[in-house]
């Protein structure tokens, strides 16, 4: 008999109550080519052999405390924790992001937006570093923003390790890529949207959407370039 190989990705997509875009996470991640499941906050194991976790955007448990600090305590964080200390690949967007520097997953703070205001449109960004979402530098994406609290901070040690280690993945521009102030739409240190974590830059976290630019009737593809990159990433491997 045949013997056949599983060869999609396997994505888990972890749902906190108070999330508002797993379904257009789920959605991009099978338009590039993953098999996804998703993960109840309360489960304590993913499911088996899963390659990449993706933490959606929204407010979970209402933002209280702060975005991300009671999410950080649910039992499934241990799980992806263990995950990402092995090597596998983990996405949080926009409140996932918050997520994952709560749990330290990644370094810094996302803070409140420098002017005070909820930021909803369509920005510009870069990517800065080569990763497993970022195949090449310079890229200009737009994507949407859609938060509150989206200004990232760090302290300047932290800030200079991730210039050293080449972790800064994504920082916002100008439509032909100029960091200026005002490209930047939160006052995030150094126009800083996204970074990578983990042992091999196999966490990221940013602030935009790419979920939500992913089909031409979202109004572009440019979100999906993230997706298809780590799916590839994983076939490669």
């Amino acid at each position: 008999m045949p013997c056949y190989v599983e060869t999609a990705m396997r994505a888990a997509v972890v749902l906190f109550p108070g999330l508002n875009a797993d379904a257009e996470m789920i959605r991009t991640l099978e338009l590039a080519g993953a098999k996804v499941r998703t993960v109840w906050y309360g489960d304590t194991s993913l499911p088996s052999g899963t390659d990449l976790v993706a933490i959606p955007g929204g407010f979970s448990y209402g933002d209280y405390l702060r975005c991300g600090a009671i999410a950080k305590v649910g039992p499934i964080m241990e799980a992806v924790k263990t995950h990402a200390a092995r090597g596998g690949f983990v996405i949080g967007v926009c409140n996932g992001f918050q997520i994952l520097t709560e749990c330290a997953l990644l370094p810094g703070a996302l803070t409140r937006n420098l002017h005070m205001r909820f930021e909803c449109k369509d920005v510009f960004v870069k990517t800065a570093a080569q990763g497993p979402f970022t195949p090449d530098r310079g890229q200009i994406l737009r994507l949407p923003v859609a938060h509150g609290e989206g200004r990232y901070q760090a302290s300047p040690d932290v800030l200079a390790r991730l210039h050293d280690e080449a972790r800064i993945a994504f920082v916002y521009c100008t439509s032909d890529g100029a960091e200026t102030p005002e490209a930047n739409p939160n006052g995030s240190a150094e126009n800083v949207a996204g970074i990578y974590g983990g042992p091999s830059k196999n966490v990221l976290g940013l602030m935009p959407h790419p979920e939500r630019m992913s089909e031409d009737c979202l109004g572009g593809r440019d979100g999906l370039l993230l997706f298809t990159s780590v799916v590839n990433r994983s076939k490669a491997a």
